[in-house]
């Protein structure tokens, strides 16, 4: 298995994140693009977490049903065919990082996973909810941290 490879124009891999995609400083979603998606798959889901939040990994952003033949997402705009879900702070769509005050970088992770039939999902899926629905459905997935600190 390849992998789907995902960057983001605004970020490096494991770098800090622009201020204007946290909850505080804009909660604008940020541009993503990746490619070697494939043709097999029937649909892209993007998922991101915050794996430093506790026990339980944080939900900053589901979105599924997304269209397998698009490339990437502009800024603030959701994919294309994309269905965004209820995050970690109770509303649909992005969530910005909002990490605790003075504690150690978060790392935010920005997973795209090709599947090969659309998941099925509790009204309002946790994390563990996400990965269990893709296990035995994922095709391929590609991955990139960005890390944030307030």
């Amino acid at each position: 298995m390849a992998g789907i490879p995902i960057r983001s124009s605004a970020f490096n891999d494991h770098d800090l994140m622009p201020q204007r995609f946290s909850m505080d400083g804009g909660n604008i979603s940020p541009p993503l693009e990746w490619s070697d998606v494939p043709e097999s798959a029937s649909e892209l889901v993007l998922l991101v977490e915050d794996r430093d939040a506790g026990p339980t990994p944080f939900l900053h952003w589901l979105v599924t049903g997304i269209d397998p033949g698009t490339t990437g997402v502009a800024e603030g705009q959701t994919p294309a065919g994309g269905q965004e879900w209820i995050n970690g702070f109770g509303s649909a769509g992005w969530g910005g990082p909002r990490p605790p005050i003075n504690d150690d970088p978060h790392r935010f992770f920005f997973r795209i996973f090709a599947v090969d039939q659309p998941l099925e999902l509790p009204a309002t899926p946790q994390v563990p909810d996400i990965r269990k629905a893709i296990a035995g459905h994922e095709l391929t997935s590609g991955n990139m941290v960005g890390t944030f600190a307030r």
